[in-house]
């Protein structure tokens, strides 16, 4: 791996600019093998992997609220969430307030599928923190943070570590 130290603090060059993209494509690709593994021999893809995901931390989330977050198009959204409906994972409910309001709920079945995808996501996570030591996971936010759109970061703010 490259040496990442600067000749002037706060300044990168060239190449360290290239081997963070190459760490960033890498761990990503890495990361999401064992959810997609999982996720294979029921058909569903990355797509599905997300609104899995974003459902189980967010329970009663309305579908608008989905989109805005997964940033993918409603035709999209409406393959992967018919299949996950179809299939037991999702619950679909119209909301209380607005009728025409869709609210999301993960089923039992689809809690225990994203136990088992966070689950291995969440220990590759720590193992990579544990070897990194123990700043690395302020350093590492830090820099994600840093990655995102203003809007992405309000969100997590919103929403914090829950």
């Amino acid at each position: 791996m490259a040496d990442l130290k600067s000749p002037a603090p706060g300044v990168l060059d060239e190449a360290e600019l290239n081997t963070g993209m190459e760490l960033l494509f890498f761990a990503y690709r890495d990361f999401v093998a064992e959810p997609d593994r999982l996720l294979a021999p029921l058909g569903f893809g990355r797509a599905h992997h997300r609104a899995i995901y974003f459902v189980g931390r967010n329970p009663d989330i309305p579908v608008t609220m989905l989109l805005d977050i997964l940033k993918i198009t409603k035709q999209s959204l409406s393959r992967v969430l018919g299949e996950l409906v179809r299939t037991g994972y999702v619950a679909q409910v119209k909301g209380t307030v607005d009728r025409r309001q869709r609210l999301l709920s993960l089923t039992e079945k689809g809690k225990e599928l994203e136990r088992r995808l966070s689950g291995a996501s969440r220990a590759r996570i720590a193992r990579a923190f544990r070897a990194a030591g123990e700043d690395a996971a302020q350093g590492f936010a830090k820099v994600m943070l840093g990655l995102m759109t203003d809007e992405d970061r309000a969100h997590i703010e919103r929403h914090g570590n829950s």
